[in-house]
């Protein structure tokens, strides 16, 4: 499968609308797809998106998927592997990255203050 990312140039994004819930998380983390899709039962694709938690929210399983991960900390803080009630874990600040190859288990996570990060999900080429 190729690319499905159309030629976008520069352009203002509207940071109210277009938000939704990804499957299987809990309502306060929402996504806005920036380009592109991602088709994991043919495992081929790929997704620009922003996640946005808001305060206080958290998981309470770690992820794990059959996928490449770019992740970049936008702003705001985000804290890697709390327990189920999200306490512990490692917190960070903005202007942190982590790339995660597929099957590789991350999370739970949480934010206080809430946070900003824009994700890059692809699979391998064939």
């Amino acid at each position: 499968m190729a690319m499905n990312k159309a030629h976008d140039e520069f352009h203002t994004l509207d940071m109210n609308e277009g938000w939704e819930t990804p499957p299987g998380y809990p309502a306060g983390i929402k996504q806005k797809i920036l380009a592109g899709a991602l088709d994991e039962a043919r495992r081929g694709g790929s997704r620009t998106r922003l996640l946005r938690f808001e305060p206080g929210v958290y998981t309470t399983k770690p992820f794990v998927h059959e996928y490449w991960e770019e992740v970049f900390l936008v702003s705001g803080d985000l804290t890697v592997g709390n327990d189920e009630s999200g306490e512990g874990g490692e917190p960070f600040s903005p202007y942190t990255y982590a790339c995660r190859p597929p099957g590789a288990y991350h999370g739970p996570f949480r934010s206080e203050k809430g946070c900003l990060l824009l994700e890059i999900h692809y699979f391998d080429p064939v």
